[in-house]
Parts: C-alpha cells; sequence; structure tokens
C-alpha cells in the first residue's frame, strides 16, 4: 500500500489550528502567496480553520491548504496557529471501491465504499480532514455525518451551492456501496461514517489512490 502522505513522530500527524481571525499564507517564508493571502478563520462554511503540516521551522511551518488547486501547499506563521497531533491516517483506494483507516499499520477500520462516476471522479492525491459535520437528518442522502477533505473536483467547479469540495459522508442508499455513483464524494455506510468521523479527527491525512 502506499506510504502515508507525511512521516509521522512517535506522537502522530502534525496539524495546526487557526488561533485567530485570520491567518496569513506565504509561498515562502516572508513572500505572501499571490493567489490566495490569507484564509478567514472560520470559513464561509463556520468550520475551524485548520492545516496539515508539512516541514516545522523556528518562526514558520509549511502547510498543505485546504483550498484549489489540489494540493495546494503554502507557509504559515507559527503564531498564528495552535499545534497537535492526530493518531491515524485514512487511505481510500477507488479502483477497490475501499477506505481504510491505519494507525501505523494497524487497520483500524476497513470498508465498501461508493466512489465518483466516470464523469465526475473521485479526485486522487494526499488531502486531510478539514471539517467534521454530524447531520441533524441521517435519512438524507449525505447520511449521519459528513467529514470534509481538503480535495475538490477537477470537473465540478460548483456544486448544490458549494465550491465542488469533496466529502466522506453517509448514505440513504447502502446498496449502492461498491459502485462508482458519486458526483466525486466517497459514500460509507452510516454506522461506518460514524466510526471513521470519531477516528480521523481534523487534520488527520487522507490519501486517495487509483
Amino acid at each position: 500500500r502506499p506510504t502515508p502522505p507525511t512521516k509521522p513522530t512517535e506522537e502522530g500527524f502534525l496539524v495546526a489550528d487557526a488561533a485567530g481571525p485570520v491567518v496569513d499564507l506565504y509561498s515562502e517564508p516572508g513572500v505572501a502567496l499571490a493567489d490566495r493571502p490569507w484564509l478567514d478563520n472560520p470559513t464561509h462554511e463556520g468550520l475551524a480553520v485548520v492545516f496539515q503540516v508539512l516541514e516545522e521551522g523556528p518562526e514558520y511551518l509549511k502547510v498543505r491548504v485546504s483550498s484549489r488547486p489540489n494540493g495546494l501547499e503554502a507557509w504559515i506563521k507559527r503564531d498564528q496557529v495552535t499545534l497537535r497531533h492526530v493518531p491515524n491516517h485514512v487511505l481510500v483506494e477507488v479502483g477497490a471501491r475501499r477506505v481504510t483507516v491505519f494507525n501505523g499499520d494497524e487497520i483500524l477500520l476497513q470498508e465498501p465504499v461508493a466512489v465518483g462516476k466516470d464523469r465526475t471522479p473521485t479526485p486522487l492525491g494526499n488531502f486531510f480532514v478539514d471539517g467534521i459535520v454530524e447531520l441533524a437528518n441521517t435519512t438524507g442522502s449525505y447520511g449521519s455525518h459528513q467529514v470534509s477533505v481538503s480535495g475538490f473536483s477537477e470537473e465540478l467547479k460548483s456544486f448544490q451551492g458549494g465550491n465542488g469540495q469533496i466529502a466522506l459522508h453517509g448514505t440513504n442508499r447502502p446498496e449502492l456501496m461498491g459502485q462508482p455513483v458519486s458526483n466525486g464524494c466517497v459514500r460509507m455506510t452510516n454506522d461506518a461514517i460514524a466510526r471513521l468521523a470519531w477516528l480521523a479527527p481534523t487534520g488527520t491525512p487522507v490519501q486517495i489512490v487509483a
């Protein structure tokens, strides 16, 4: 299986949470990111801004950002965030229609999933969990939980009023597990997504492979 997208320490994978109303983004330390010089906290959806930390420096951190283009990396200032660790990482195998949650080499959860249709495929790459929402209407099309991922559809620039961001979420059609039927999201049974939401807090690495 693929190696995790970042190397964990003994404590796990390093995550940065926004500490104030804005986090400045830099293309390199001291140089503002031209296309996206800052992120507002919380997001327009009311979720706290979180980053996956890739490298540590004394004043700046290199991070993965939840923003188009997919895989966007930037530098942020340490004094604008607080740091913590998450223990697990998630692997989504589109071809195998399977999601696995690992703690090191130990499998904590492995479940069949439904993935994107050919014309709206699930994007591949290294991402992270950037928001978790427990849904009141558990019988709706998104099931009991939405675990949003820092990846965006390459085909849909907007979807149902949103920006085409993908998520792992529940479903009211569990009979479709194992099929390519979604608009890019990864559908799981409600039981499976509830367990994944508990195992994969915000900042958890999510690797999506073919």
